[in-house]
């Protein structure tokens, strides 16, 4: 697609006008990223000027055993119960990790998980109400909407009284994984008996009616068309319209190592190319005009691709992420962790002002005097307790079904 198509999307965007879906879908097929790169960072710097954010954040983890496992043909982390690598901390576990905290500038704690068939609510309370008591000033941004709905099915019970309780607990936020894509096709193929994309959205608006901002997100790099893409925005954009309660947004790119759908689709050792990651990024930020914020997520595309995408209408680099597991297991080698002085090298290196925040987008700390420190990090993460990625022998467990093609995701549009 020529430069010429995206003139009359740049005239839009000059005069601070709304993208349509056709406009949205232009974007997506277009490979003049630089003019959408300028284009986005014209409607980034309009919002957040020169200024990056990130978090000093931890990652944790209680499970990986999910009812989902042989079905959500994507994921590399879930696990059955008995199958090998397969974990359940207890509470008292989890909250032993967390004190990697003590010795780091930590100021979130985002804990996701699987679907777990027998832990209920009163573990994740208790868990929560844990961490508040022993970090009183870390924020607690937990559960995806998937596990909200989960544990609700488990307790027989509402979507909302499971978030009244989370909220009364100490959670401050939910984070956006499991959307995925909301189109039923590219669903039924990658996730199928996951939760719908109405059903993820419902989640959100009732934390939002509930005061309890959230991040929102896309899945892109396995299936899916442009098309798809554009209306997955579009929802998002709808639901902010409505209740104004998205943080940020944050395009996810699919690793195809270790699990199901990758083999399927003969990607197994591939990434999504840095193009589509900036494009991405640049997209979300033109279409996503009542979002606050753009984030790009730095353990999937590296840490150098996020530092070129700040230049893309990118606003937010994520944050230090102590020991995240699901993306590395999924073949990600980029580091456990980066410093914070790492972070905000890079976020200079780029020309940008470095802001660390919190959960809500709060002001923690700016660094116009601050001079990072010339040791390198750990790859492996703080000192102190070490995190190793076990990955599945095979993708397949035994007796899994094979995903469908991607031209037959084409046939049920």
């Amino acid at each position: 697609m020529t430069a010429a198509a995206l003139a009359p999307i740049a005239a839009k965007v000059e005069r601070g006008e709304r993208l349509t879906r056709d406009d949205a879908v232009t974007c997506f097929h277009s490979t003049d990223l630089l003019t959408l790169g300028r284009l986005a960072d014209l409607a980034n710097r309009r919002r957040n000027a020169d200024r990056v954010y990130f978090a000093a954040n931890q990652h944790l983890n209680p499970t990986n055993v999910c009812v989902l496992r042989n079905t959500c043909v994507f994921c590399s982390f879930a696990r059955l119960p008995r199958e090998d690598g397969a974990y359940t901390r207890s509470v008292e576990e989890v909250l032993a990790e967390a004190e990697a905290a003590r010795d780091n500038p930590t100021r979130e704690f985002h804990i996701v998980g699987g679907l777990h068939p027998k832990l209920r609510l009163a573990y994740y309370l208790e868990l929560f109400r844990g961490l508040r008591e022993r970090h009183p000033a870390v924020h607690i941004k937990a559960l995806t909407a998937v596990e909200v709905a989960h544990l609700a099915r488990l307790e027989g019970t509402t979507v909302r009284q499971v978030l009244e309780a989370m909220r009364e607990a100490g959670v401050t936020s939910l984070p956006g994984g499991g959307a995925e894509v909301f189109s039923p096709a590219a669903r039924a193929t990658i996730a199928d008996r996951k939760l719908s994309g109405d059903e993820w959205l419902a989640v959100h608006r009732e934390a939002h009616a509930l005061g309890i901002p959230s991040n929102c997100t896309m899945l892109y790099g396995h299936v899916e068309t442009m098309e798809q893409r554009a209306d997955h925005l579009l929802a998002l954009r709808a639901l902010q319209d409505e209740t104004g309660g998205f943080l940020t947004y944050i395009p996810l790119a699919y690793h195809p190592d270790h699990n199901e759908l990758g083999e399927a689709l003969g990607r197994t050792g591939t990434a999504t190319t840095g193009f589509d990651d900036l494009t991405n990024i640049a997209v979300g930020r033109l279409v996503l005009d009542n979002i606050p914020h753009v984030k790009t997520h730095w353990p999937m595309v590296t840490p150098f691709i996020s530092q070129v995408a700040l230049a893309f209408g990118c606003d937010d680099l994520e944050g230090t992420v102590v020991f995240e597991r699901v993306y590395h297991e999924a073949g990600a080698h980029t580091p456990m962790w980066l410093s914070y002085d790492q972070i905000i090298t890079l976020i200079r290196g780029a020309g940008k002002t470095p802001v660390e925040r919190d959960s809500l987008y709060q002001t923690v700390r700016t660094f116009e005097d601050y001079v990072p420190a010339e040791a390198p990090a750990r790859a492996e993460g703080p000192a102190g307790r070490v995190f190793h990625i076990a990955h599945r022998p095979r993708a397949r467990a035994r007796g899994a079904r094979a995903p469908a093609a991607a031209s037959v995701v084409d046939g049920l549009e």
